[in-house]
């Protein structure tokens, strides 16, 4: 098919190419879900690391690369094309789980969360433009909704899996056997199957009535009202995460829970925030994203602070539940609103400059979490976070439109 003359815009004229970017951003997630769980306790297990600030390494290392890799893939996307892109990020992926199979040092780990980053950039955000490309300005909410939803409940999902794997069989290596097959099935879906959409923006470009930025990096970062305040509560949404990601595990430890507990707690925040969106992604094509963006980071900041005084495994479900009903309604609204206030021609480097500030935010989360964590605690650690979080949602209460 020709798609420079046949190409339509909208969910349902593009439903199969849609439907095949959910399933490949399905395999993206699983990816990040493979470390999930493990990889804290391998550290403190398998090479005797302490100090939480160096458990936290690999997570710093993963946000720096996957940020920087974003505002490239967003930068480069028109000129190189999206599809090319997401195919090497596959290429980029396919080392990762086996060098955490054999990893004999934690270099090791972290040199392979620098290719994770790398194939994270390239593969999510490449999806995330292809699918805004494919529907048009109608259900941009619903298509970053679905986007979201597969990749974050494949985490939650591959996050149990290699819980109870890791539980049954031990952290190595059995866990990692499942990222082989993630990167092999994602990369060949890429390259057989997946077209390019550039098409797509340049028959919505003739009808765009959306000005264009002069300088999309400096107000895709802050100068624009809305498009900084979503950028900055972007930062804030992964630094509690990252802080979830890497400390949570070690906090459930301390409180004695075995590890089947401690993957049921940490898979239950990203499955209900994967699944959330289902149902928050189409919500941001009718309500107001301002105040889904408010509430949303008002209930994470509330639940974080939470744990902080919670104590048993139903508690601690509950507010898991609580975070990924916070996160699931800005995620997807996040990504509705920098389209919404972008050029289809800026859009894709504008998205890349929002996901670099949002993914620093795991390296940024991590480095302020595991240095609080060893110096006061790991409970102050958590408080701060939560704290912060709660300061985003005013910042987007009182500067956004």
């Amino acid at each position: 098919m020709d798609l420079n003359t046949n190409s339509r815009l909208g969910l349902k004229a593009n439903w199969r190419q849609f439907s095949l970017l959910v399933i490949v951003n399905g395999f993206v997630g699983a990816m990040v879900g493979l470390e999930r769980t493990i990889l804290p306790e391998i550290a403190e297990a398998e090479f005797l690391i302490a100090a939480k600030t160096a458990i936290l390494s690999f997570i710093i290392v993963f946000g720096v690369t996957k940020a920087i890799t974003n505002y490239y893939t967003g930068a480069l996307a028109n000129r190189l094309g999206r599809k090319n892109l997401l195919t090497i990020g596959w290429l980029v992926g396919l080392p990762v789980p086996v060098i955490l199979i054999y990893a004999s040092s934690w270099d090791w780990i972290v040199a392979a969360n620098v290719l994770l980053g790398v194939n994270q950039g390239l593969t999510w955000s490449s999806t995330v433009v292809m699918k805004i490309d494919l529907v048009g300005e109608k259900n941009r909410g619903l298509a970053m909704g679905l986007n979201e939803s597969a990749g974050y409940l494949a985490v939650g999902t591959v996050a149990f899996l290699t819980g109870w794997i890791a539980a049954e069989y031990g952290l190595r290596p059995y866990p990692f056997y499942l990222g082989i097959g993630f990167a092999v099935i994602g990369l060949l879906l890429s390259v057989v199957f997946i077209r390019d959409t550039i098409h797509h923006v340049n028959l919505e470009t003739t009808h765009s009535e959306v000005q264009k930025l002069k300088r999309v990096f400096w107000e895709t970062t802050w100068k624009h009202p809305d498009l900084g305040s979503i950028s900055q509560a972007g930062l804030v949404n992964n630094l509690n995460d990252g802080m979830i990601w890497g400390l949570l595990p070690i906090l459930l430890s301390m409180r004695d829970f075995d590890f089947a507990e401690i993957g049921k707690i940490v898979a239950i925040y990203p499955i209900v925030w994967g699944s959330g969106q289902l149902f928050t992604g189409k919500l941001a094509d009718h309500l107001v994203k301002k105040s889904m963006l408010f509430w949303g980071m008002l209930i994470q900041g509330l639940a974080i602070v939470a744990m902080v005084y919670s104590e048993s495994f139903f508690q601690f479900v509950a507010l898991g539940i609580v975070l990924g009903l916070g996160t699931a309604i800005v995620y997807p609204t996040f990504l509705a609103a920098i389209a919404d206030y972008t050029h289809p021609q800026q859009r894709a480097e504008s998205i890349g400059v929002f996901r670099l500030w949002r993914d620093l935010g795991y390296a940024i989360g991590a480095l302020v979490s595991g240095i609080i964590a060893d110096t006061l605690g790991i409970q102050y650690s958590v408080l701060l976070i939560g704290i912060v979080t709660v300061i985003s949602s005013l910042i987007i209460k009182v500067r956004m439109n």
